[in-house]
């Protein structure tokens, strides 16, 4: 049964609460930057892919006695590393993405099975427990924010460069191969970070479904990261007060608030033309002449 709280107040000063309001606004601005790189390079299937891979990893890290965090990422970016050195083409990533993805599965069921008698932080990992991060995991979350948004910055340019027009970036001497790699690591790590938040299950909310609404109401890339942005970060923030108020898992509100909020950019824009792949570039020559930045 569902009852409201009448202490909600004090229960989002606890400490667990602080660092869910901190580590989930870090997996919020690392997910809505990579949010539009994500739908325009046509990567939604990578993402929702790499936390399934991650998940044998977190099963596996569970059965050692290991952090979680750590076998995500070696899983994630190990199996984005596969991807995107195997795919380098849309339908050849797909290939590769699948075949990785289904191998990850199978070895998960086994590691969960063995684990059977940790099967609430299996849980956890299949759904998120954004109020069980702990002061271990907010440092780590910090350095894969500052890691992603920092290598975003240098590379930003001749990957939107990349990513609307590959064939005529290559052709201009943009490395584009070497940006989808380094892009999928980018993503495997705010997925291994989105994971303990939202959950395999659950991904979407945060690293997809915030910059497909922005791209509704806008096709400049700028606008659509700061837009993905402010409504991760506002899914996180309200869905942990409704949590709070009524004493349910926060995941779920955080994804139901993002999916209201794209439903609504559907229903507001519905007369629209759908933005997702005209988006303005700049010459690209300059691009091309300065790759790094």
């Amino acid at each position: 049964m569902v009852t409201f709280q009448e202490n909600w107040l004090q229960v989002l000063q606890t400490t667990f609460m602080q660092h869910a309001l901190i580590g989930g606004s870090m997996v919020a601005l690392a997910a809505g930057l990579m949010g539009w790189f994500v739908v325009t390079r046509q990567n939604a299937f990578a993402a929702h892919a790499l936390a399934h891979i991650g998940f044998p990893g977190a099963t596996g890290a569970i059965l050692v006695g290991a952090p979680v965090t750590l076998g995500l990422a070696v899983f994630c970016v190990g199996g984005g590393l596969l991807i995107g050195l195997l795919g380098k083409r849309v339908a050849d990533r797909e290939v590769a993405t699948g075949t990785i993805l289904a191998f990850a599965t199978g070895l998960g069921v086994l590691f969960a099975s063995l684990a059977t008698a940790n099967a609430s932080s299996t849980t956890t990992v299949l759904f998120g427990n954004l109020l069980a991060i702990s002061t271990d995991q907010l440092w780590v979350f910090g350095g894969f924010t500052l890691l992603v948004v920092g290598a975003l910055a240098v590379i930003a340019r001749p990957l939107v460069f990349a990513s609307v027009d590959p064939a005529v970036a290559e052709a201009r001497g943009v490395p584009v191969r070497a940006l989808g790699v380094a892009f999928i690591v980018l993503l495997a790590l705010t997925v291994t970070m989105a994971v303990q938040v939202v959950g395999t299950l659950l991904l979407f909310a945060l690293v997809v479904t915030p910059a497909a609404a922005a791209l509704r109401m806008t096709a400049r890339p700028g606008m659509v990261a700061a837009l993905a942005v402010a409504i991760a970060l506002g899914s996180v923030w309200l869905g942990l007060v409704l949590s709070a108020m009524v004493n349910l898992p926060p995941s779920f509100f955080v994804t139901t608030l993002a999916v209201l909020t794209w439903v609504l950019t559907l229903l507001v824009t519905r007369d629209r033309t759908p933005r997702g792949a005209a988006v303005p570039v700049a010459d690209p020559a300059p691009l091309a002449a300065h790759p790094a930045g």
